[in-house]
């Protein structure tokens, strides 16, 4: 494959609203030992790239400044050392940076095969929110068979995500949105209850559902603002995991007796700073046991709306307004 000096990619001259992100034109990066060059065909839009567009979330030393965190097209080159893939081969993944251009470097190791029948808009839609629920849900939080979760922001990207796992590997999944319609697409997707936070208390509302005990795993983006209500939430030796702080990062005044009494487990992560070998951990896992469901139909990534490249101001407006339900995917030419 013979590959352009330069490339179209969004440039961030400074950090703000949407309508700083311009267009630049830049060199085609080169795919260092580990790594492939993807042709990018399309690319997911993620909160994390709200957040470093502004200001919030700096990229890792070592990672492209661009934006963008998934993508999916065509292997370009091959850095030293890959064997997995060849030139020409349909890949997905996880970029550490570098995914709002028209070619993005990935470690081989966060690069998967598109799942039977899949094309690039829909393959671009699974690896952040697949990597960040099967992470901190299944790894960390260690959601089995017969458990039951609480999945804050049920109709977001990562919440569409986990409700559909989680109740495809035997959870019973309550969740929570903002809209009546929300909810009900969530109860579509696989939750038991979906329940509008705008006019319901979830905490009352799960412990009736659950007679009292709690739920024993939140998944939560709130924060600060949510936390003494998740540890109220929670049934004994329950965990919460924490991958995002829309409500705050900083909570005060709040009893944290509940962490004792009931020997609540409390944890965290992101996804961008973890190691290569965590995230190839994580890659093998969704290979050998999600991968198969997304092949069958079981789960599927939601996609709220498809736009062209040169619309990415819009998308990360759209984003802001959190009135999707889904994943926003932008396709390139």
């Amino acid at each position: 494959m013979t590959l352009p000096a330069t490339m179209r990619h969004v440039d961030l001259p400074s950090f703000g609203a949407p309508d700083v992100m311009t267009f630049a034109t830049g060199p085609v990066p080169h795919p260092r030992a580990g790594e492939i060059l993807v042709k990018v065909e399309a690319a997911g839009v993620n909160r994390p790239d709200v957040a470093q567009r502004q200001g919030a979330y700096p990229p890792p030393k070592d990672a492209s400044p661009i934006l963008g965190l998934e993508v999916a097209g065509t292997v370009a080159a091959l850095g030293d050392g890959v064997t997995d893939f060849a030139v020409g081969d349909q890949v997905c993944g996880l970029a550490n940076g570098g995914g709002y251009a028209e070619y993005s470097v990935i470690p081989a190791g966060q690069a998967l095969a598109f799942p039977k029948g899949y094309d690039a808009v829909k393959a671009a839609a699974v690896p952040e929110t697949f990597f960040t629920v099967w992470a901190n849900l299944f790894q960390m939080a260690g959601l089995t068979e017969g458990e039951s979760v609480l999945i804050h922001g049920g109709s977001s990207g990562i919440g569409t995500t986990a409700i559909q796992l989680a109740h495809a590997f035997g959870a019973t999944v309550y969740t929570t949105a903002g809209s009546a319609d929300k909810c009900a697409a969530c109860e579509k997707l696989g939750a038991t209850k979906a329940i509008n936070y705008k006019t319901e208390d979830f905490v009352s509302v799960v412990k009736e559902a659950t007679g009292g005990a709690g739920v024993d795993v939140i998944l939560d983006m709130i924060g600060a603002a949510y936390l003494e209500k998740n540890l109220a939430s929670l049934a004994k030796d329950g965990c919460l995991s924490i991958i995002a702080f829309l409500g705050g990062a900083v909570a005060e005044k709040v009893n944290l007796g509940p962490i004792m009494v009931k020997r609540l487990t409390v944890t965290g992560s992101t996804m961008r700073p973890r190691t290569a070998e965590e995230k190839r951990a994580i890659r093998d896992d969704l290979l050998s046991h999600v991968w198969p469901l997304l092949e069958a139909g079981t789960v599927a990534p939601v996609i709220h709306a498809v736009m062209p490249f040169d619309d990415v101001v819009e998308a990360h407006r759209l984003m802001e307004t959190s009135s999707h339900i889904g994943k926003i995917v932008l396709k390139l030419a």
